[in-house]
């Protein structure tokens, strides 16, 4: 779910949509969490779908370590890309804000964290070198991205956070833990989906 100070608005006809910031979001809150009505969807199934539902699922989720596709049932799936986004991924089912993020701010995130399916193409961005997402890209860029995580977690225990609601105790108590320097935050590279590892079978 996303963080309650955000709306979707339309953007242009070349970019779409976007989710923007009604309030002002401070760095350190949790901007997305996975919830119980976001959808799990194996690959067999995805794959299994009419053409034009298949569209829009492939379009509309990212794969998870498991390599589950998940299917945001918010306006959390309508979040753009950007190489230097507001949003941080995390190996706890969670996005932070990783800067502050003011009214009428963009949402976004790195599309390289989500081990896409095949590469995707962006837009070129001021001070980045980087023009094409890759299904990979955890393994080149976590170090980055978990120096942002953990700048984003030092604020984590300082600020608001609506969100918590829908996490359970215990994994609250281990995010207070890794905020607080308790306990090592866990890297993102966690949340590589490694295409050669064969899938266990479900009993």
């Amino acid at each position: 779910m996303m963080h309650p100070h955000t709306e979707l608005r339309f953007i242009n006809h070349q970019i779409g949509f976007g989710v923007f910031a009604t309030q002002f979001i401070p760095k350190g809150t949790i901007t997305w969490v996975l919830d119980d009505l976001d959808q799990r969807l194996d690959e067999s199934y995805v794959f299994s779908t009419p053409p034009v539902l298949r569209e829009r699922l492939l379009k509309y989720s990212y794969r998870d370590e498991q390599g589950k596709y998940i299917l945001c049932w918010d306006i959390a799936k309508f979040v753009n890309h950007s190489f230097n986004s507001s949003n941080i991924g995390t190996a706890y089912s969670l996005e932070l804000a990783a800067r502050d993020i003011y009214p009428g701010e963009e949402l976004t995130d790195d599309y390289g964290y989500f081990n896409l399916d095949k590469p995707f193409d962006c837009f070129p961005e001021s001070g980045c070198d980087r023009t094409r997402v890759l299904p990979d890209d955890i393994l080149r860029y976590y170090p980055e991205w978990d120096r942002k995580a953990a700048a984003a977690f030092t604020r984590f225990n300082q600020v608001d956070q609506p969100l918590k609601v829908l996490i359970d105790e215990i994994a609250w108590e281990k995010l207070v833990w890794v905020a607080s320097g308790q306990t090592p935050m866990e890297s993102i590279l966690n949340c590589y989906y490694d295409r050669t590892r064969p899938l266990k079978a479900v009993s």
